[in-house]
């Protein structure tokens, strides 16, 4: 039954390999569907409309201001002449005015340009802080891709231990049956098929987990159906990667919005230049000498300048300077410390090429050694004990050079992950 079961795995392993010839997925497809997947990236959306919202606003201060002012006042007091003159007679103590003013900003001393600069700076933050975390999870990715690569590799060379063990089953068998071998050294052979069998179920429930798990992550199913890439690595030095984490553009934006608090600051204290035209009606009017309600209108130009401003502004220019010290002791530790982790990456990474080396050796000695005990038991030098032995050597062997395999890729992708490259 066994036999007759795998017989039939080629074939349907053909057919299916036929149908999602066209479907297989990347590592690269999976970390650009878990990023698109992920909730936080809508946020980048409602930055943006910030930004736009916050950049017209201050865009506006350009535009003419429209002020509307209205009073009516009793006052104690008038102003009286020491003479009299024909037609003016003593003016009321009752004043009633009101007046619209159109006034245009010339120059506002940067001010606006520096808020410009702010809002922008300020949206980059937001970007970059989100970008960072949507960036831990291609980490995550990749150790669920890897990982079900490692299981798929694992899963055939449990099935290739099975099939050994079978032939190594079969063989004492035959052996028993002439009377060479006992059936203690079946019971031993059969122990191990079992506990390969329990192996491979293992592997298969931890399979399905990471598949539950990747598919939660991409926003797709993906299954057993599904054939992983996988990566071939390219030939180029690791060690001429150069850094280019979102971390280090969320430092570059907090420095630019450092310099445009600057620019406001110092806009603070620069003099206001405009024009302005202001009509009005009431009573009295220019006229201070009229009693009767009449309209005017004044126009001309107008330069503020405040001071107060300057008692404060040196103290808050160091403030600055200190904060923005801090971001580039930060931004120093973090490329310190991300060029030590890719400094043991491409340790790690000519240790496991050194490892691979004479994985194919070992293998191709351990199937010689495995040979060799095959016919010494079938000599009646050699017990089953040791065809045991040198049948789980092989297979740790292949399972040795399996995980080289992985950890190679792994490492690769995670020194491309410290380095975003």
């Amino acid at each position: 039954m066994i036999m007759s079961t795998r017989i039939l795995f080629p074939a349907l392993a053909f057919f299916l390999f036929i149908n999602n010839a066209f479907s297989q997925i990347t590592i690269e497809q999976c970390q650009e569907k878990a990023r698109a997947n992920y909730p936080l990236v809508n946020q980048y959306g409602l930055i943006e409309k910030s930004r736009e919202y916050n950049l017209s606003n201050a865009a506006k201060a350009w535009l003419p201001q429209v002020s509307m002012n209205a009073k009516a006042t009793w006052q104690s007091d008038v102003t009286e002449l020491p003479f009299t003159m024909p037609g003016i007679g003593e003016m009321d103590k009752d004043q009633y005015q009101a007046t619209i003013e159109i006034s245009q900003t010339l120059w506002d001393g940067g001010a606006t340009r520096a808020r410009k600069e702010m809002y922008e700076a300020s949206a980059e933050i937001e970007k970059q802080k989100y970008e960072v975390d949507l960036y831990t999870i291609r980490e995550r990715v990749n150790q669920l891709y890897f990982g079900i690569i490692f299981l798929n590799e694992q899963l055939g060379i449990t099935e290739v231990l099975q099939d050994d063990l079978e032939t190594n089953f079969h063989f004492v068998e035959s052996m028993m049956k002439n009377g060479i071998a006992s059936q203690s050294d079946l019971d031993a052979i059969r122990v191990e098929q079992l506990k390969a069998d329990q192996s491979f179920a293992e592997i298969l429930a931890t399979r399905n987990a990471y598949y539950q798990m990747l598919s939660a992550f991409i926003g797709e199913t993906v299954s057993a159906n599904i054939p992983f890439e996988k990566p071939v690595l390219p030939e180029m030095r690791t060690d001429t990667f150069k850094i280019m984490r979102p971390e280090l553009f969320l430092f570059d934006a907090q420095s630019r919005m450092t310099e445009s608090q600057g620019k406001l600051i110092r806009s603070a204290s620069m003099p206001k230049l405009g024009l302005f035209a202001q009509g009005g009606y009431g009573k009295p009017g220019l006229n201070m000498l009229s009693n009767e309600f009449s309209p005017f209108f004044i126009g001309g130009v107008r330069l503020s300048w405040s001071l107060g401003s300057f008692y404060t502004q040196s103290n808050d220019l160091q403030l600055l300077k200190i904060n923005s010290s801090s971001a580039e002791i930060q931004k120093q530790t973090f490329i310190f410390n991300t060029n030590l982790k890719i400094a043991q990456q491409n340790t790690e990474i000519e240790k496991w090429q050194k490892l691979l080396e004479s994985d194919d050796e070992i293998i191709q000695l351990r199937k010689s050694i495995k040979s060799n005990t095959e016919v010494r038991l079938e000599n009646g030098t050699a017990t089953a004990s040791d065809l045991i032995r040198d049948t789980n050597a092989l297979n740790r062997a292949m399972f040795d050079k399996a995980m080289h395999e992985t950890q190679l890729l792994i490492t690769y992708y995670n020194l491309k992950n410290s380095t975003n490259q």
